[in-house]
């Protein structure tokens, strides 16, 4: 026994100083990756002349009056951005969960001819560069008087065009008994039921990670929302926030700052409410 004892004790501490490294790894590296977040929330404080002169964290003239300024600096008020924003993301929300569930549906659960085919098209659209294909939505979108709308950015999510969240969502569905099905066949239930009242709610997890990435995704959007909406009043928070960077005059760096602050706040409320799910949605399909 005193044996046994002597050997465990050094194995049980070198492993606590072993864990105990690692955690301050973790802790300093997290620290090298939140610094630009922390220096952009300093910058919202200080004055455009300070910022870039004192590159420390704690300002030295505390200046909150960026955000009132940053409010309402462009030709309407910053809540008319953020509104804007919030119609696109709800609608792409609403899409993505339609459109690419229910094609999930069909591959998981449907035999249909070329269903193979179509899947590994499927599949190859996940690796192609939303560049490639701007020119022509451009143009299609533009023979059907879109441009300038919102429509760009929300009916192609109706028709399952997120190759990634059908692939999500398909894993997740082959992972239910197939037994379901059959009993709710046997009661008398066609597709729309068995959809509707057993994948559907048995697909949480999925849907509220689709749901949270999709919020991330469009909030963040800039390249497509630039690209589709050419008026002021159409404008979304990223296309907003590109606004205050004027190269023929100055930049109003302290209220860009201050404004690109109440940008993050509905991205990390809504990460924060619904992450359990995010985590929980990807532990049980087959990205792990």
């Amino acid at each position: 026994m005193a044996t046994e004892t002597t050997f465990r004790g050094p194995r049980t501490r070198s492993e606590r100083s072993r864990r105990l490294l690692i955690h301050l790894g973790l802790i300093a590296f997290g620290l090298v990756m939140l610094y630009p977040l922390l220096w952009m929330l300093s910058s919202s404080f200080k004055p455009t002349a300070e910022i870039f002169r004192e590159p420390g964290l704690v300002p030295q003239n505390f200046t909150p009056g960026n955000y009132t300024e940053g409010w309402t600096a462009l030709q309407h008020p910053f809540h008319h951005y953020l509104l804007n924003s919030a119609v696109v993301v709800a609608g792409s929300i609403i899409g993505n969960l339609v459109g690419c569930s229910m094609a999930a549906y069909a591959f998981a659960r449907l035999e249909f001819r070329g269903k193979r085919l179509f899947f590994a098209v499927m599949l190859a659209t996940i690796m192609l560069p939303i560049h490639v294909v701007i020119v022509p939505q451009y143009i299609l979108f533009a023979e059907l008087g879109w441009i300038n709308t919102f429509y760009p950015l929300i009916v192609p999510k109706l028709l399952a065009t997120d190759g990634f969240f059908i692939f999500l969502m398909v894993q997740f569905i082959r992972g239910l008994p197939k037994d379901l099905d059959e009993a709710a066949r046997i009661d008398g239930c066609g597709h729309v039921r068995i959809f509707c009242r057993i994948i559907l709610p048995l697909s949480m997890p999925a849907l509220a990670t689709t749901a949270i990435f999709t919020f991330i995704w469009t909030w963040n959007d800039f390249f497509s929302q630039l690209i589709f909406l050419t008026s002021p009043d159409m404008y979304t928070v990223p296309v907003a926030l590109r606004t205050f960077v004027d190269s023929s005059s100055q930049t109003s760096w302290g209220p860009l700052f201050a404004m690109s602050v109440v940008a993050l706040g509905p991205v990390f409320g809504f990460f924060l409410a619904g992450q359990r799910y995010l985590v929980k949605g990807i532990a049980t399909t087959g990205i792990k």
